[in-house]
């Protein structure tokens, strides 16, 4: 990207967040939910370290970076060699600084530091995530609109049935039959999907894949929205006024409407980290959630936890920003507070 295209954005947030912390309510809000958040983040990083440090997690990991054949003695030895005797508490505090200073140590799969091995990985992932988002919201607002605006007609039906047979339908089911029908019979797109191949034969079937299933909650959220604001009193008092329907619809009805879809389309980041494991698998996609199946297979210890810690800090902080933005937009969370 160009320099001033960056500068944007940059400036662009720093306005954002000026602006927040120029409330005093915004600014005890997000205190308040940033201190629950790393509070969180403790805790759950001591309970995935416990559950990967577990002593049959050890031994197989002893195991299969030696001899399948190791007498009990020589894995005893192998783990006190290689560290993993020593105080939980001291093997706990070592790991959180490096995780603080950006270190997080050594991958056995992978044969190279987890910091050489993730990040690559997790960009191979945003960018199907980026294209996953930008089918599928469109798509699902435009479908939960489309259905509130006019509740019970045969459109909401059509829609409806159709929203609830994508949710109904796993990721793992609808990729498999869109590799049947688009890969296999007709030849249109690709069944494999490559990372260095950025192409809409490539892409569309991991794409519409995770699309399909995420696009029909967050259009049933939309719906159910839409038409409440549509019943409201303001809205009537519109009718009443003679304004056209579009009118009502696009500068009255829509604004409110979108309040609850806007924390349902930032749930759907924690949700794009467990999709890709199932999606990236099928489609042999090899971004964060194939590494994260490579590290369980393959005990993996340390790339495990630092999978483990990236989708923590993506739920919480997409939660963090769901609190934030829809007390932000919500005026009536102000007064209740």
């Amino acid at each position: 990207y160009p320099p001033s295209f960056l500068h944007f954005f940059w400036w662009a947030g720093v306005s954002t967040l000026l602006y927040l912390l120029s409330d005093l309510f915004m600014l005890r809000f997000i205190l308040q939910r940033t201190f629950i958040m790393v509070l969180t983040m403790l805790t759950l990083s001591l309970v995935l370290f416990s559950l990967v440090n577990l002593e049959p997690n050890l031994r197989k990991l002893a195991l299969e970076q030696n001899n399948n054949r190791m007498s009990h003695e020589a894995v005893n030895s192998w783990l006190e060699k290689n560290g993993y005797r020593r105080p939980f508490a001291v093997r706990y505090g070592e790991w959180v600084s490096g995780v603080v200073t950006g270190d997080f140590s050594y991958s056995t799969r992978f044969r190279k530091p987890v910091n050489e091995v993730l990040p690559k990985r997790l960009g191979y992932t945003g960018i199907l995530a980026f294209w996953v988002l930008v089918t599928m919201v469109p798509a699902a607002l435009l479908i939960g609109i489309l259905s509130g605006m006019r509740e019970g007609s045969a459109l909401d039906r059509s829609l409806s049935i159709f929203s609830v047979t994508t949710t109904a339908t796993p990721e793992y089911v609808s990729g498999i039959l869109f590799t049947v029908i688009f890969a296999s019979w007709l030849g249109w797109l690709k069944g494999v999907s490559n990372v260095n191949d950025i192409t809409i034969a490539n892409f569309t079937l991991p794409v519409m894949t995770m699309s399909i299933y995420g696009m029909g909650y967050i259009a049933r959220m939309t719906r159910a929205s839409m038409s409440e604001v549509m019943t409201s009193q303001y809205v009537r008092t519109a009718h009443l006024k003679g304004l056209a329907f579009g009118t009502v619809v696009f500068k009255h009805a829509l604004r409110n409407a979108l309040i609850a879809p806007f924390t349902v389309i930032l749930l759907q980041f924690p949700w794009l980290l467990t999709g890709v494991v199932i999606v990236e698998k099928i489609f042999n996609y090899k971004g964060f959630g194939w590494v994260l199946v490579e590290a369980a297979e393959n005990n993996d210890i340390n790339l495990l936890l630092a999978c483990s810690l990236v989708s923590v800090v993506v739920v919480i902080g997409t939660q963090l920003i769901s609190d934030v933005g829809y007390a932000y937009l919500n005026p009536r969370i102000r007064v209740e507070s």
